[in-house]
Parts: structure tokens; C-alpha cells; sequence
């Protein structure tokens, strides 16, 4: 606990809440051995730390007391980490759910209350799939499949454990079991394939019952040629099921149905679905009641054996994808005779719910896009073969009212197209996308700010489909550079433990033998020679492993991906060339060159960005104790970058032949740590100069954006930073929203082909860390700075967001000369707090007696504290 002051007396003990395993709470159907446990330990007063925890885990709520765990007892562990305990008792058994809770002690020794219980229920381990065996068959169109069992008494519980290839709609008598879509999620089948866990008990009823499921192709029978060849993926195959359905009854009794030949196949009304061409569903051959006990499946087939896919199968951990909202359309427009458009208002990532009443056999198609032209929603894709683009089909079967929704696609878009029946459209947007939850709160004064972030939100959102995708309209591709710019602002945002923990697996799965990654993950092979080497890329692994560890703490998974890591810096570190990286991408759309890459030598930011891979990746060694030569290595790139980029005299970075200054060949060094620190005020201030010269505006591509406007503020320049991030006309964010952007787009022009592209969005990360000025240190949060030290044209900013620690809120106000500054800091987070003032005289605290020593450097009053709720008022010159 933190020295309390003379007379102070502390409030009352510490007690956890929020409890989480593995980041999930009640998780169903965990592969993990050895479980995770973490908390939020809350509690009065100021300074309070946790010093030592107590884990019981039992088969019952009932057994939770340190006489009874029958399952783990950790006893008291002198310890203040909260999160990432490992579980160390007995094996724990398949199928079994475990119940567990915590109580605290803190640094005076007092004890805390145990917390309200919370469960996990693990999958299926060694159990295995009992006698399961991959099932599918040939037919016309999306297939069917159906199997007929019976109860015979009081079910006690029953689960379904099943994977669908490339996805399954999973139904029980009827009724879907799950509100997930687009299940399980996508991954390299070679090496890995998930599957999902769903309670079915209250679906089962005494008699007959039925289990079925309708299979979709996704990435893994994708048919369409396309320029990244997932129609020749290696495990591209027809669409099959895998399930077991464990039964057990009050009785003891367990019994099972499992997916094999006894099972009934036929072709349903889903004549084709394609993830970049859209669905066909013809509603006249729809079958009533097939998933359903007492129907006739005489004519269908019997179910064919097939080969499994060669990844092991592993338990989905990760968010599934769900239908998160419904939005009404904005406006209906006739362009001609029964064409109409549809704006919903919004651009989403999602499909439409169709509602019609028409003659049997009547064709509706429905086109989505993010824009329209000549009357016309533009639906254009040069990567894939064909006309059809993001086009849904409806075909009537004539009985009256009838609702359809997509199963197996998903489009970017903002409005649809409307064709084949004269009566007004009758659409609704479903916003669809991997269910994180949001933890950072905004809010400010300049509306700009605001909609950066709202829209910066919505933009990651629309691409988080099981992978991080570059745009829900083009490619649904998890592309490395994207995710390598924008992690820090979506870890800032969204709950990303599980999502990012998921893609980083995919990524070790994608590595070649040699060591090399593709630009894109999963990938069908394409990547690897096509538009790469680009080290700005794949060096995303290092980065964002460290980024997991800043924001979550998690040493796991640094473990886990340690050998692989290693393997992948060999192969970069293998192509250097004297001192340099080779890469073919680099700092891509700039302002004017909407066709890729700047014009400057790629080596200069494909040599920085595998400096800053290598630096994270010595850390990341320090952090597990696995020595290494990462930051000898590193040095001798700042070398190599220095020798071959830096105009010493002139205190810039030149690129190659371009006599063009380029904002990211110098803001990237400044940002990365690789300015010789005696020249490095003279690139800072030539770095503004050329803003300024532009009339304060941007030239960098996806690379520089994000880093710019931080590197201004941080050597003085932050009203600089504050007029690019305010600038209306081209390029510029505003110039965008001027232009009716709801969402951050991917090159900066008016034509941009794809406007939901996060990557040129990254200003949120200044906003929310110099603006409200709250920034993450290290180690989940342990140590964080607040410093608001971009305060231009703002008079206030408020942050919140709820970490792996506990709530973090930043709020400021500034009143005429006065500026009020309040701080909430968790249990367990030391705050570096820096209060703009003109001395140390101008600032009080309150509570005066914790704030302690402070300390002014350069415009601001420095305070250490604990956690706590802290205000601090200063009067401003």
C-alpha cells in the first residue's frame, strides 16, 4: 500500500469483481489445460494495492469455501497481479463446467470478501469426437443435413460440439442454437480448424428430435476466381460437417449423436453463396420442417465419409460474429421504372433483410455498395472474375409475406439496389461483425475529435470479421500492414484479448519453412511473392505481440510465438542488404498517388519499421528472459538507415532521386527512435516547416499518418498537429466528412474506391492520447502517462476506458485561465501525471496528502500517484 499520510484513515478492505477466464466470461468449451484467471480488484481510498490472492476452484458453487474445493485450492499467494493467474491443480476433465471465485488481501493484510462465483466449461481436450467423422455429399446447392434421435428421459444438460466447412447453420427442432453467423471462424485449414461449443439443453424435448445443419462455402469452398487464388487454396474442398451431441441425463446416463453415414444430405434453397458475389436463395424450394422431427427425408440421400481437413481441430476462444443491429433506411429513391436505391445512411459492413410479397418464381436481386453513379450502386471488384459484385438474389415462392436474410456472405456497403418487383422495397441494414466489446469512451468539445472517433469505430468494426480485414467491400483480406498501423488505435478502443490472440496464431500458421510471412493472413499462398517482400507488412507480429503484452500483460502468448518470432527475424535479417530492408509496398496511398506507393525509396521506412520489429522483439525477449541480439541488430539498421537516408547538413531525410520532401521519410525515424539525437530539433522543425509550407496538410500515406501528428506534438509542434488534424479541404479527414464520410476511407481523393479502410484513420490514437492525453506505458496498464498537451482549438476532452486493471478516466476543462484536470486510476496502475501550468505554485491537488512531491519541467507540474481519484487545478498563463 502507499505510505498513508499522518492521520489518514483507509477505507475498507479490497474485493474483486469481473471476474474472466481466459478474457472471457463463462467461457463454454475451453481447450485450454491450464486456465487463466483474472479480476478487477476494486476498493476505497487511495494507494490501495492488492499484496495477495486466494483462487478456489470446485465442481459446485456450493464446494467454493477453503474447506471444500475439491478441484484447486492456490492458497494465499502473496502477489499484486490480477489478471493471468494460471490454474494448478488437477487435470481438468473434457466437458466438464468448474466453478471458481477469489478474495483479497491488501497491503495492510486485510481480507476482502470471496467474489460472487463464476464458471468455465472446458471442450472437448482428449476426450476426442467419440465416433465423428467429417460428413458431405454432392448436390446442387448449399446442402442440408439432418439426423433423427430420440430422448427418453430428463435431459441434466446437452452440448454440440461441431465444426462446419467453410461455415454451419446449427439447428435443433427447428430453432437455431446459437445467434452466431458466419461460424467458426476462418482460418489456415491446413493447420488449424476450429471448432464451437453451444448449450442445447433447453432446445431437446422427451421423444423425437431432430439436429441439422445448413453448410455455406466461406474462404474454404470459395469457388470464384479471384486474384488471390483462395478458389485454389490447398484445402479448397465442398462444404462438410463434423458434430457430436452429448446427451446427459439426471439418471447418469449419457448418450451421444454424432456426424456420420447414418445422416440425411439433399440440396437446399440456397442455390450458390459466394463471399464476393453474394447468395442465391430460391424460397420454391424451401423445405418447411426439415429440421424438424416428423419429416419425411425418405428422398434424401445418405451423407458420404469424406476426407478431414489437415489442421487440428481446436476450440473457437476468440468473439464470434454476430448480427450486432438493425438500422431502418433513410431514404428510398425510384431511379427507373422498378429500380430502386436504398440509403441506409451509414456504411457498415453487414447484409440485408429482405420483406416482399410476389408471384412465385419473381427474381428480386439485391446490389450493395458504398456508393452510387449514374443511378446506378456501384458494385465493382477488378480482383474477382464476373459481373456479379456483392449481389444478392431472391427468388418468390409465391406465398404471400416472405422474409430472407443472407447465411454465408457479407458485404461492405451503404446502399442497395433494389430490382425485380415494382412495390416500394421493404430492406433492413444488419450491421454484422465480430461481437468485441467496446471499452474507451469520448467525448470533447471540438465535434471534429468526436466524429474522428465515431468514425474510426465504426470503420475497425466493419473489418473485424474473425480476421482483421483491409475493407469489407473489395477484399475481406486480413492484410498485415493495415493491422501493423491501426493495432494501437483498435487496442485502445475495443476488447481485443481474444480476437487478436486468435489472428495472432493465424499468422504463426501462415509462416513458410524459410521463416517468411505473407502480407496477408490466413493466406491461400498468395503473399509471399506477390506484392512482397514488404517488411512495413509482416514485422506486424513482433509489434503487435508487444502491443498484446502493453495493453493486457499477456507473457503467454509471448511464449507461445518466442520460436516462431525468432524464425521469422532470421528470414528478414537474412535479406538485408547493406544495412537496409528491401520492401515493395511502402508508406502506400499518399496524397496523389492513389494507384500504391509513394515515390521515395522503400528501403528508408521497410529498414525503420524492421528496426522498430527488432526493438520490440528485445523487449519481448527481456519481458520471458530469452537473451538475444535484437538491439545489436537494430543498431546496425539506424546505421544503415542514417548512411544511406540522412542529409546531415541540411537535417533531413532524402529518398532516392524524389527532390520532393517526403513527411513520412522523416516523421518515421522521429516517431521510431532513429534520429542521431544531436540533429534530432533540426528534423522536428523541418518536419513542421514543410507542414506549414503546405498550408498545413498531410503528405503521407499509411505508414506516416498515424506517427505525424504525435511527432509534432511531442517536439513542440502541437499546433501544427492540431491544424492538419482540422483541416477541411484536401488532403485531410475533414475534407473527407465535407465530402458526407461516416467512415475513414482508404486513399485520400474524392474517387476512393474503398470508404471503409481504417488505416489512414489513425489520428483517433492522437486524439486520444495527446488530446484527452491518456497513454498506455506498459505491462496491462501498469504505468500510465496523462499529459493533454494538444490543446488547441479544444476546451475540453474526456477519455474512459475500461482496462485488463480496472476504469481509466481523463477529463479536462479549461475555463478562461483555469484549467481542472480529474484523473481515476485503477488498483494496481501508478499514474505519471502531467498538469499544464506556467509553475508548481499554480497547481493544487486534492487529496493533497497522497499527490505528494511534485516536480515542473517545460510548461508542466509533474505528480506520481497511486490509485485513486485525483483533481488537479492549475492557472494557466
Amino acid at each position: 500500500m502507499h505510505d498513508l499520510p499522518d492521520g489518514w484513515k483507509p477505507g475498507g478492505p479490497l474485493n474483486a469483481g469481473t471476474l474472466k477466464t481466459e478474457y472471457a466470461e463463462r467461457p463454454l468449451g475451453t481447450d485450454v489445460r491450464r486456465p487463466r484467471f483474472g479480476w478487477i480488484a476494486t476498493g476505497p481510498g487511495y494507494g490501495a494495492t492488492q499484496a495477495a490472492y486466494q483462487v478456489l476452484v470446485a465442481s459446485s458453487p456450493e464446494l467454493l469455501t477453503p474447506e471444500s474445493a475439491d478441484v484447486w485450492d492456490s492458497g494465499k499467494v502473496t502477489s499484486a497481479r490480477t489478471f493471468g493467474i494460471e490454474y494448478d491443480g488437477q487435470a481438468l476433465t473434457a466437458r466438464t463446467r468448474y466453478h471458481w471465485t477469489v478474495r483479497l488481501w491488501d497491503g495492510l493484510d486485510r481480507e476482502g470478501s470471496w467474489a460472487e462465483p463464476e464458471w468455465f466449461e472446458t471442450g472437448l481436450l482428449d476426450d476426442g469426437w467419440g465416433g465423428a467423422r467429417w460428413i458431405g455429399g454432392t448436390t446442387d446447392s448449399a446442402p442440408l443435413l439432418r439426423q433423427a434421435f430420440t430422448t427418453d428421459g430428463t435431459v441434466k444438460q446437452a452440448r454440440v460440439y461441431a465444426s462446419g466447412l467453410g461455415y454451419a447453420d446449427l439447428r435443433v427442432n427447428g430453432q437455431r442454437i446459437s445467434d452466431a453467423v458466419l461460424d467458426p471462424g476462418f482460418t489456415d485449414y491446413d493447420h488449424t480448424v476450429l471448432y464451437v461449443t453451444h448449450d442445447v439443453t433447453g432446445l431437446l424435448r422427451s421423444g423425437d428430435n431432430v439436429v441439422g445443419a445448413e453448410l455455406g462455402r466461406g474462404f474454404f469452398g470459395l469457388t470464384t476466381p479471384n486474384a488471390w487464388r483462395w478458389h485454389q487454396a490447398p484445402w479448397t474442398a465442398e462444404p462438410r460437417l463434423l458434430a457430436r451431441l452429448v446427451i446427459e441425463y439426471d439418471d447418469g446416463r449419457t448418450t451421444e449423436v454424432v456426424s456420420d453415414e447414418s445422416w440425411r444430405i439433399t440440396g437446399g434453397p440456397t442455390i450458390s453463396d459466394d463471399l464476393y458475389t453474394g447468395e442465391t436463395y430460391d424460397a420454391r424450394r424451401a423445405l418447411p420442417g426439415w429440421d424438424t422431427a416428423g419429416f419425411d427425408d425418405s428422398t434424401w440421400s445418405t451423407a458420404t465419409i469424406v476426407d478431414p481437413p489437415k489442421g487440428a481441430l481446436q476450440a473457437q476462444a476468440h468473439e464470434p460474429i454476430r448480427v450486432v443491429e438493425t438500422v431502418e433506411p433513410t431514404d428510398i429513391t425510384e431511379v427507373r421504372p422498378g429500380v430502386w436505391i436504398v440509403d441506409f445512411g451509414r456504411t457498415t459492413a453487414g447484409w440485408t433483410k429482405l420483406t416482399v410479397n410476389a408471384d412465385a418464381g419473381t427474381i428480386i436481386s439485391l446490389t450493395h455498395g458504398e456508393t452510387v453513379a449514374d443511378d446506378n450502386v456501384v458494385a465493382v471488384n477488378v480482383h474477382v472474375e464476373g459481373d456479379r459484385i456483392q449481389r444478392d438474389e431472391y427468388i418468390a415462392a409465391g406465398h404471400g409475406v416472405e422474409e430472407w436474410e443472407p447465411r454465408f456472405s457479407y458485404k461492405g456497403f451503404r446502399y442497395v439496389q433494389v430490382e425485380g418487383s415494382t412495390d416500394r422495397p421493404d430492406v433492413l441494414m444488419r450491421v454484422v461483425h465480430s461481437d468485441v466489446r467496446d471499452v474507451t469512451w469520448f467525448s470533447s468539445t471540438q465535434s471534429s475529435y468526436e466524429q474522428f472517433d465515431q468514425a474510426m469505430r465504426r470503420t475497425v468494426l466493419n473489418n473485424l470479421h474473425g480476421i482483421p480485414t483491409d475493407t469489407p467491400f473489395m477484399e475481406k483480406n486480413g492484410w498485415t500492414g493495415d493491422a501493423q498501423v491501426g493495432g494501437p488505435t483498435m487496442l485502445a478502443t475495443l476488447d481485443l484479448a481474444r480476437f487478436f490472440t486468435k489472428w495472432l496464431g493465424d499468422i504463426r500458421n501462415s509462416q513458410a519453412e524459410s521463416g517468411q510471412l505473407p502480407v496477408i493472413v490466413p493466406s491461400s499462398g498468395w503473399g509471399f511473392t506477390d506484392l512482397s517482400p514488404a517488411t512495413e507488412w509482416p514485422t506486424v507480429y513482433p509489434f503487435l505481440l508487444r502491443e498484446m503484452h502493453r495493453a493486457y500483460g499477456d507473457e503467454r502468448l509471448l511464449h507461445e510465438h518466442w520460436e516462431s518470432l525468432t524464425r521469422y527475424l532470421s528470414w528478414e535479417l537474412d535479406r538485408v542488404e547493406d544495412g537496409l530492408s528491401v520492401s515493395v509496398l511502402g508508406d502506400w496511398l499518399p496524397p496523389g498517388f492513389g494507384r500504391g506507393p509513394a515515390p521515395e525509396d522503400r528501403r528508408l521506412t521497410g529498414t525503420a519499421y524492421l528496426y522498430r520489429a527488432l526493438i520490440a522483439s528485445a523487449e519481448i525477449g527481456d519481458l520471458i528472459g530469452k537473451p538475444n541480439d535484437y538491439r545489436k541488430a537494430a543498431a546496425e539498421l539506424q546505421d544503415g538507415l542514417n548512411r544511406a537516408f540522412l542529409d546531415r547538413e541540411a537535417g533531413v531525410y532524402r529518398s532516392g532521386d524524389d527532390p520532393d520532401y517526403r513527411q513520412t521519410s522523416n516523421a518515421v525515424p522521429l516517431a521510431f527512435g532513429m534520429v542521431p539525437e544531436e540533429l534530432v530539433r533540426r528534423v522536428a522543425a523541418n518536419l513542421a516547416a514543410d507542414v506549414e509550407a503546405r498550408g498545413f496538410h498531410l503528405n503521407t500515406g499509411c505508414l506516416g499518418v498515424g506517427v505525424l501528428l504525435p511527432v509534432l506534438t511531442a517536439h513542440g509542434y502541437a499546433d501544427a498537429a492540431t491544424k492538419v488534424a482540422l483541416q477541411r479541404s484536401y488532403p485531410s479527414w475533414g475534407y473527407w466528412f465535407d465530402l458526407g464520410a461516416d467512415t475513414m476511407w482508404e486513399k485520400w481523393e474524392e474517387d476512393s474506391r474503398s470508404r471503409n479502410h481504417y488505416f489512414q484513420g489513425t489520428v483517433v490514437q492522437w486524439v486520444f492520447e495527446n488530446v484527452a492525453g491518456l497513454r498506455n506505458l506498459d505491462a496491462g496498464w501498469q504505468r500510465i502517462l496523462v499529459r493533454p498537451d494538444a490543446r488547441g482549438e479544444v476546451d475540453s476532452a474526456t477519455i474512459r476506458t475500461d482496462t485488463i486493471r480496472g476504469r481509466v478516466t481523463v477529463a479536462w476543462k479549461r475555463t478562461s485561465r483555469v484549467l481542472s484536470l480529474d484523473v481515476q486510476v485503477p488498483v494496481g496502475t501508478t499514474a505519471e501525471i502531467h498538469v499544464p501550468s506556467a509553475a508548481a505554485s499554480d497547481v493544487t491537488a486534492v487529496p493533497a496528502p497522497f499527490a505528494g512531491e511534485a516536480s515542473y519541467e517545460d510548461g508542466y507540474t509533474v505528480y506520481t500517484v497511486p490509485g485513486g481519484l485525483w483533481n488537479f487545478t492549475s492557472r494557466l498563463a
